[in-house]
């Protein structure tokens, strides 16, 4: 009989350090036992910065999920961001020999390590390498075609990469807590697992991830990768903005942003003035709500239109279903309609479904890629089992002192 397994997801962010510790039942169910979370200090655009104050933070949230879900934790899925962390896209084609007219599974991987040979910076390291989609003779097909006649072989990849020196401090700040790395996974890859689900990924489906520090995206099209990357801008940028044009402080400024702004750019929204209080309360000023919505919406939708210029067109034209978002960041008030209008597309806020448990804030869309993270174990536990019998394999290498990681 099938046994519950428990897993832990750790986001290392810019506003926030996000623990999950969740037990993944045998049909497949969520039940989250823990979320602990503290205010980040030492990171900056989703990159540690201040080495010291990150890991204090990781340590922080991991004693609290401990005594939260009364569980020993020894081991994390943790997620990565920045904008050093690229995903591309490559075809491998292979002719098949002139004596054999159906394609096997030799066929199958010469093509596909055509398509894994990626060029990508020495400094770089690989982070995953994603199936997109196979064709046979010019015709698409989006099983592994092996068993039918053809020639030519096409197999498409989503490769993402980043600098390998980045990624290490983020893996170096957890073993030193000291947890092992069960893997390490791009944000929005594991924001869509809580995101979309099968019929979202096949009609085609963009998730944006905005947190304090970068906006992460990942493009779905015919259930698959089409693209994916981060731009290193975030709520945080916003709040700096208000601070910068209006004069008050950043505390405050991040307090009107939530409570009065609005990024909508709806003219009737900007009716009016806010009374704002110094940090010491001793004097009052007042700023114009057109002024405070302007700054938020320029901002927001500069960002937008970085992530709508690096999506490819033919791709992005597809989307039959619309934009998911995630993230502490999208739930500022008029961004949903600001989306809309920067993409011409329905706008949903992720949902969760299949997941229980005793905090009734893990719903939020701040905590995606968090329990992502937990439906990406999920999917390695169920290739473990079809692969190898259920043995333990570790997708990326156990020292710090390679330099490239091998496909997953």
């Amino acid at each position: 009989m099938a046994k519950s397994k428990i897993h832990v997801g750790l986001e290392i962010g810019t506003s926030k350090t996000c623990m999950v510790v969740a037990e993944v039942k045998p049909d497949d169910s969520l039940k989250i036992l823990a979320v602990s979370e503290n205010g980040s200090a030492g990171v900056r655009r989703g990159e540690i910065s201040d080495y010291p104050l990150a890991r204090a933070g990781v340590k922080s949230a991991l004693l609290e999920a401990e005594d939260l879900s009364d569980v020993e934790i020894n081991s994390v899925f943790l997620a990565v961001t920045g904008s050093h962390i690229k995903g591309v896209n490559n075809r491998g084609t292979y002719r098949l020999p002139e004596e054999e007219e159906e394609v096997h599974i030799g066929h199958v991987t010469e093509a596909t390590e055509i398509a894994r040979d990626v060029s990508i910076p020495s400094d770089n390291v690989y982070l995953h390498s994603l199936i997109r989609n196979y064709r046979l003779d010019g015709h698409d097909h989006n099983v592994s075609p092996v068993g039918l006649h053809g020639r030519t072989l096409d197999v498409d990849y989503h490769i993402v990469h980043g600098i390998r020196t980045r990624i290490q401090n983020s893996i170096k700040c957890v073993r030193e807590i000291p947890l092992e790395v069960d893997d390490v996974v791009f944000s929005p890859i594991a924001s869509a697992l809580v995101a979309l689900d099968r019929e979202g990924k096949d009609s085609g489906a963009l998730v944006i991830d905005m947190g304090g520090g970068t906006t992460d995206y990942v493009l779905y099209h015919n259930g698959s990768i089409a693209a994916s990357g981060c731009i290193p801008v975030g709520g945080e940028h916003v709040t700096n903005d208000i601070h910068l044009v209006t004069r008050i402080p950043l505390s405050e400024a991040e307090k009107v942003k939530k409570t009065e702004g609005d990024a909508s750019g709806n003219p009737a929204h900007n009716v009016g003035k806010i009374r704002v209080t110094d940090d010491k309360g001793f004097t009052e000023t007042e700023i114009e709500r057109e002024t405070l919505n302007g700054i938020i919406n320029y901002r927001l939708e500069e960002t937008l239109q970085l992530v709508k210029n690096n999506l490819p067109k033919e791709e992005l034209s597809r989307v039959g279903t619309g934009v998911f978002l995630t993230g502490g960041a999208s739930q500022m008030r008029g961004f949903s309609q600001l989306v809309n209008s920067v993409f011409d597309l329905p706008v949903y806020e992720a949902d969760q479904p299949d997941i229980s448990g005793v905090h009734a804030n893990f719903r939020s869309p701040q905590y995606a890629t968090a329990i992502g993270l937990i439906r990406y174990a999920q999917l390695i536990d169920s290739e473990r089992q079809a692969t190898t019998g259920g043995n333990k394999i570790s997708r990326f290498v156990r020292t710090l002192g390679r330099a490239i990681w091998p496909f997953g």
